[in-house]
């Protein structure tokens, strides 16, 4: 609990730090924060376009199904990413002065989480231009959103201190990220994968998360309490495993730097 404390009490050094990656991404850049709606919408435009011409899609309101999807996943990207390089990125800092070393990875997650927000206004957009009535079921949408934004934390921990030890972390990493893109229900209904698949990648709590997600805001459908609790128990878990890896690997950071 104390580390809860500390953590507590560095709170505005965990926004300053969150505010500053959000800055340092899009410095010097010409469109600046507009690329964080701009990064969605492209990727939007070529899936969209690949199937719905190419290999037509029968999901119903495949565009924001699509779109949802697209930001849910960035958001996993960008935060693990910037939580990869969030110690390295500061070794003088690190170097110089004492704070708790969990605060670059929760403040890689905050980036991310603020990333989504400005995101979610073009997600919003896209509901009027398609007329779309949410159902009364998106009021669940920030739950699961939560949920992300602690599985994206958990595993910014480890992140951040083994890319210090070991630099082939951040293109291992890049590989599974690429691979789970393809493995998410992203642009694909998960029912559309043989039950061997399925019942794999129902422990994959992204796959949870953005089914969730496409449920409770397109379709009206709450999860089963059976998901929800499997969800929250995978995330859990793999954020205490990701926090244990954190606190033996962060021991030697210094030395490292």
């Amino acid at each position: 609990m104390s580390i809860l404390k500390e953590l507590w009490n560095k709170r505005s050094l965990i926004w300053s730090f969150a505010t500053s990656d959000l800055k340092i991404r899009y410095r010097n850049s010409v469109l600046g924060f507009f690329w964080t709606v701009l990064e969605p919408l492209l990727m939007l435009a070529v899936l969209y376009v690949v199937f719905t011409s190419l290999f037509p899609s029968t999901i119903e309101n495949f565009g924001l199904y699509l779109l949802l999807g697209i930001i849910l996943w960035n958001a996993l990207t960008r935060g693990t990413e910037i939580g990869l390089h969030s110690i390295l990125g500061r070794s003088s800092l690190v170097n110089q002065i004492y704070f708790p070393r969990e605060i670059p990875a929760i403040s890689a997650s905050i980036t991310s989480f603020l990333m989504v927000v400005f995101e979610f206004v073009v997600f919003i957009i896209f509901m009027i231009v398609f007329r779309f009535i949410p159902p009364n079921t998106i009021i669940y949408l920030p739950l699961v959103i939560l949920l992300e934004f602690v599985l994206i934390t958990g595993l910014c921990l480890p992140l951040s201190v083994l890319n210090v030890r070991f630099r082939d972390m951040q293109f291992i990493w890049r590989l599974v990220l690429q691979v789970g893109f393809f493995l998410t229900p992203i642009f694909y209904k998960l029912d559309r994968l043989p039950e061997n698949i399925q019942m794999i990648l129902k422990y994959s709590p992204m796959v949870q998360i953005v089914d969730m997600a496409h449920d409770v805001t397109i379709y009206g459908k709450m999860p089963s309490v059976e998901s929800v609790e499997t969800t929250v128990a995978l995330v859990l878990v793999i954020t205490l495993i990701c926090y244990l890896i954190f606190r033996i690997a962060e021991k030697r950071v210094i030395e490292e730097l």
